[in-house]
């Protein structure tokens, strides 16, 4: 019922890429913003294909005879679940970094073929690079008027009317004043006259605001237009803008409508405008370009200032990991209880742990759907659990949980990789285990020099696992918001090579990162240990310069029983001893009973 569904859906797009006289259509997850994550109205590609994933590219020719006539671009996070969630019937599986959307329209497009594509959803970059593809063929990209998917999905929802919401200064650490004062002297630093600020997560850090119209990140759908002279204009619907957010604002702030917004910049002609080309979509760049705007592509200038966590968000964080703690830890006791009975499901498990978050802290969302995967959904890195694929917890199996959440004060990510059952492990379940957490604590130990970027301490992680012919499909580590997105760049640890983005970005003193090597068996497990770690100098006597290190946030006991201790050196079992004995002294006394004596267990030195 499910495929008929899907496949009747993109009967209806090809209907309508007919009627425009479109030979294909490109349908990236992505909204007007460039989100990571969208909200319900943007989720185009999961209603035409099924794929609940949240990176992805589908490419649908309409002509149905044509062999590909469809095909679904993911990563390597997602090379089992899109097999899984999208017929190979109708669509053809792709690679990414392999091949890409454009690439695979060069080779499989019809020559003189129009292939529409959105540009309030694209950034300008792809469109190039789409472009130069279907170029040998005389095929051109033409920009739609309106999507076409949005003409054939009934019941689309609306974006969401909740008001945005104030966050506090006293939380923020800095006021939107201050840190629209150091934009300014930003943009005059450079001779702009303004920037364009479209990334949702941006806003709501340079303006101090919140909102509910993303699930798991809490922004408020709206842009900005920063000027050099203090000044901004926001432009968000109207019911959104509550009195006391305009009081929040101040007279600098001016509040249009969000409709407005391309009216807006037609206005700046003759101005140099500051641009992102990673988080604005190509639609700005042509409305500016169509009014005379010289467009300077820079970097967003929120975007280091906002991964550099100031005092007041790293004991934010702190405070959160501490509350976090606490419900991470519950559920693994509870989990230790319930699950060797046979009964608890990937979602009756990822249910009871959001129960504990609500019942520890002021939590106000989820960060990111919960990764509840039971032996061989555990080896798919972002698997998303449903009622379809949902499995019971063999006893005597491995269990993986990816989770995390949106506190005011900050942002959790963490996973844990738990033995279901009292039985003995297999051998190579607690081999592989154990080369996961040597990678963990490699990261963690590390020290390194001013000017040290993520890619060149990725190899620490992997180390152990490339010693047996082993490696994981994913980053070692990404950027972690204030109350904010889960994934915030411009830091990652990571392969520095395919030009990963964020892997030469230099590691600075307050930055927030996680720390999560992994091991995947393809239909038996799923390994993966995570915490979030905080960039914070290091002082040594003699030293040659400036030296940075790792501060541990994460606050939870890791899985003892996995544990191969012949494969630890001193060094990491002392790691792991004086991890644990921080871990009894935070979350201890916040626990009781047959809680504390279990933690307590956990917590013992190896």
């Amino acid at each position: 019922m499910l495929m008929n569904t899907h496949e009747a859906r993109l009967d209806a797009l090809r209907q309508e890429l007919k009627a425009r006289g479109l030979d294909g259509f490109v349908i990236p997850i992505s909204d007007e913003h460039m989100s990571e994550y969208v909200g319900a109205y943007a989720q185009r590609l999961a209603w035409l294909t099924g794929f609940g994933g949240s990176a992805g590219t589908a490419v649908v020719l309409t002509d149905p005879t044509l062999s590909p006539a469809a095909a679904m671009f993911v990563d390597g996070r997602y090379t089992l679940q899109v097999r899984e969630q999208v017929d190979g019937t109708f669509y053809a599986y792709e690679s990414v970094p392999q091949t890409s959307p454009a690439r695979w329209l060069g080779e499989n497009a019809p020559k003189g073929a129009r292939i529409g594509y959105d540009a309030w959803l694209h950034g300008s970059k792809w469109v190039e690079a789409a472009q130069a593809a279907l170029s040998h063929k005389g095929a051109t990209l033409v920009a739609v008027d309106g999507n076409p998917i949005d003409a054939v999905w009934q019941d689309q929802p609306a974006p969401s009317p909740a008001p945005a919401l104030v966050h506090d200064d006293a939380l923020a650490g800095v006021s939107s004043k201050a840190k629209r004062a150091a934009v300014s002297e930003w943009l005059t630093a450079r001779g702009l006259d303004a920037a364009v600020i479209t990334a949702l997560d941006s806003i709501a850090w340079l303006l101090n605001l919140r909102g509910t119209d993303v699930e798991r990140t809490p922004v408020a759908l709206s842009y900005v237009v920063a000027y050099a002279d203090d000044t901004a204009d926001l432009y968000i619907a109207e019911e959104k803008a509550t009195p006391e957010l305009r009081r929040h604002l101040g007279n600098a702030v001016s509040v249009k409508p969000r409709e407005a917004f391309v009216a807006g910049l037609g206005k700046l002609a003759g101005k140099r405008v500051a641009v992102d080309p990673d988080n604005a979509v190509a639609a700005v760049f042509e409305t500016l370009r169509a009014a005379g705007a010289a467009i300077v592509e820079e970097r967003d200038p929120t975007i280091l200032p906002k991964a550099v966590k100031n005092p007041v968000e790293q004991q934010g964080h702190r405070e959160a990991q501490a509350i976090d703690g606490v419900a991470v830890t519950r559920f693994l006791h509870w989990l230790s209880v319930e699950g060797p009975k046979g009964e608890v499901t990937e979602m009756s498990a990822a249910d009871r742990l959001h129960a504990f978050r609500r019942e520890c802290g002021d939590l106000r969302d989820l960060s990111f759907d919960t990764i509840s995967g039971a032996g061989p959904n555990g080896a798919s890195p972002h698997y998303r659990v449903s009622e379809e694929s949902s499995l019971t917890l063999v006893p005597e199996s491995v269990y993986l949980v990816d989770s995390g959440g949106q506190y005011p004060y900050g942002t959790t990510d963490i996973t844990r990789t738990v033995w279901i059952g009292n039985g003995q492990p297999p051998a190579e379940v607690k081999d592989r285990f154990t080369r996961v957490l040597k990678g963990t604590i490699a990261i963690d130990r590390a020290v390194f020099p001013k000017g040290t970027n993520g890619g060149q301490l990725d190899v620490l992680a992997r180390q152990f696992l490339w010693q047996v012919g082993l490696d994981y499909a994913h980053g070692t580590g990404h950027g972690v918001g204030s109350f904010l997105s889960v994934h915030e760049g411009p830091q990652r640890i990571g392969k520095p090579a395919g030009g990963q983005a964020g892997t030469s970005q230099e590691l600075l003193a307050g930055m927030i990162l996680s720390d999560e090597p992994g091991y995947y068996k393809a239909g038996e497990y799923g390994i993966r240990i995570e915490n979030l770690i905080l960039v914070e100098p290091r002082e040594f006597a003699g030293s040659d310069g400036e030296y940075f290190g790792f501060e541990t946030l994460t606050l939870v006991p890791i899985e003892r029983r996995l544990v191969d201790t012949a494969l630890l050196s001193p060094e990491e079992t002392a790691w792991w001893n004086a991890y644990h004995a921080r871990v009894l002294e935070v979350i201890g006394p916040q626990v009781s009973g047959e809680v504390k004596q279990w933690l307590e267990a956990q917590c013992l030195p190896l």
